[in-house]
């Protein structure tokens, strides 16, 4: 993929991603409503800025960004992921001291949440579509998870270990490319000494936001193994092994 402008990295404010991209050369940036990390370029309300240039009311982030830039959004994943999906069921256990009709109350607010944050989704997708932006948008792949089944497109690439370019976890993750193709490659560089994590590693992390601040459990490695096999189709002769490319990958 060619980028002749800048890198727009949404969602996320630990500048893993927006780092590595200028270690390669490209103007980059983060986007965020928090700033724990001391990394957010643009301290900005996402969801506002995605529902103003949906319905067309006024400038809106969209304004600056042209189909020469890249989008690279880490959209929050609460209301999808499998952890989401035990609590529509009545033996989800953060139900147990609950009656049925009690648990029934409850599910139907998960869902409205759900369907805010889905609805949200959709006008990201429609703004970015009529606008002919290029966006990578990420989301875990830890099943069940509701956009695998309930999206607009399949995921383009599923990377199904991390670990295996230089991430600290395993954790699936999906990527779904829009108005852009994805190159196909196979990297691994990995500084000296780091280790996968284990849950035991990862409990009393910081977890506070809308899932923001997972992006910062996510390696400098995997983000530079990344943008290099999935966005630049660049070879990295210092860490170069032989293509080990899983063509299962490919989501589509």
């Amino acid at each position: 993929m060619q980028i002749n402008g800048k890198v727009h990295c949404f969602f996320e404010q630990s500048g893993t991603f927006k780092n590595e991209f200028r270690k390669l050369g490209y103007e980059a940036f983060d986007y965020d409503i928090q700033n724990n990390f001391g990394e957010t370029n643009f301290v900005i309300d996402l969801f506002a800025e995605i529902e103003k240039a949906y319905r067309g009311g006024g400038r809106s982030v969209f304004d600056n960004i042209t189909s020469d830039d890249l989008i690279v959004a880490f959209f929050p994943c609460i209301y999808f992921c499998e952890k989401s999906m035990w609590h529509f069921q009545f033996s989800c256990n953060n139900y147990r001291k609950l009656n049925n009709e009690q648990k029934v109350k409850k599910i139907i607010e998960r869902e409205d949440s759900r369907h805010s944050f889905y609805k949200i989704l959709l006008e990201f997708v429609g703004v970015i579509e009529k606008k002919k932006l290029r966006m990578i948008f990420e989301n875990p792949y830890t099943q069940p998870h509701f956009l695998t089944n309930n999206f607009v497109i399949p995921p383009t690439i599923i990377d199904k270990d991390r670990s295996r370019r230089g991430d600290f976890r395993r954790k699936p993750t999906q990527y779904f490319f829009f108005n852009c193709e994805p190159t196909n490659g196979f990297t691994h560089q990995q500084t000296p000494g780091s280790k996968i994590l284990t849950h035991d590693d990862l409990r009393g992390g910081i977890h506070a936001g809308i899932c923001s601040e997972e992006r910062s459990m996510i390696s400098s490695d995997y983000a530079r193994n990344w943008i290099c096999d999935f966005v630049l189709g660049k070879r990295q002769k210092e860490y170069e092994e032989p293509s080990l490319f899983d063509f299962d990958e490919l989501g589509a």
